[in-house]
């Protein structure tokens, strides 16, 4: 059995459609939502197995762990498709090949291959792997943020950043070979029951936004999981919908993505300065 958990923050066009295109699958569907949009809520209550409405913005590993919780006790499923409310899927065998490939690799946690692929969301994710680069993108992180809380340095960033844009040639930068032991993107993750059943969340708990992928990367390092990427598996992603609808002013959002940012990297860093299980 496949379990879909979904989290939804504020966007319910994307939240329902991606719970439409899960309909062919008559798999079970949690839906974990961290806003309070009553009249959209009942709509998506109604389409869904579980709606679990937090009382605050917890953020994303604790969303998702609160679901995967409901999904693990209620349903004991083989798999978690773990996905955010931006995920399209259309393939018809999506769920025949998930087993297909556990069957194969016996996976700790799988990921897709991300379309369209001009996007930014790529598998296997370009994570930090290190120290070393953890403590560069503080660095980095830190000045960045100061970039974007002055006027005039964030308008010549933002002139560099147009012309780098125009001048970068997108390209397919996702194998179409089925890849082992790398960190993989956290838009979609399919986590099995070997996996699950190890850990007290699914996700590392300690953090708000960005940069699970490093500390489930960190896990499968630690703990030698399998982690498989296959490009045998597909999913679409709209990409940063939710934060987008949060924010009139494109630089608040700057803000605070690197304030978050910051933050889980600081707690990144504590985890591969003490070396411990987490």
């Amino acid at each position: 059995m496949l379990i879909f958990v979904i989290l939804h923050y504020n966007n319910a066009r994307d939240t329902l459609d991606c719970i439409k295109s899960l309909k062919k699958f008559k798999s079970k569907i949690v839906v974990v939502s961290n806003s309070h949009d009553y009249e959209n809520l009942k709509k998506i209550e109604s389409k869904v197995d579980k709606l679990i409405i937090n009382d605050d913005n917890i953020g994303f590993a604790k969303a998702n762990n609160i679901g995967c919780k409901f999904a693990i006790k209620n349903y004991n499923p083989d798999y978690i498709c773990v996905i955010n409310n931006d995920i399209i899927i259309n393939q018809k065998d999506f769920v025949k090949k998930i087993n297909d490939l556990y069957n194969e690799y016996e996976f700790d946690v799988l990921g897709p291959k991300i379309l369209p692929l001009e996007t930014d969301s790529n598998n296997p994710f370009p994570a930090y792997k290190s120290l070393e680069e953890i403590r560069k993108k503080i660095k980095y992180t830190e000045r960045l943020i100061k970039v974007y809380k002055s006027p005039f340095k964030r308008n010549l960033l933002n002139l560099y950043l147009k012309i780098k844009i125009k001048n970068k040639n997108k390209k397919d930068t996702q194998n179409n070979e089925d890849i082992l032991g790398e960190p993989l993107h956290g838009c979609a993750l399919i986590f099995s029951k070997k996996y699950y059943k190890k850990y007290k969340d699914v996700f590392y708990n300690d953090t708000y936004l960005f940069h699970e992928e490093e500390f489930l990367y960190y896990r499968c390092k630690h703990d030698n999981l399998v982690f498989l990427y296959s490009p045998s598996i597909e999913l679409i992603h709209k990409e940063g919908m939710s934060l987008n609808n949060r924010f009139n002013n494109n630089y608040e959002k700057m803000i605070f993505r690197n304030e978050e940012i910051l933050k889980s990297l600081k707690k990144l860093e504590d985890v591969y300065m003490k070396g411990v299980a987490i």
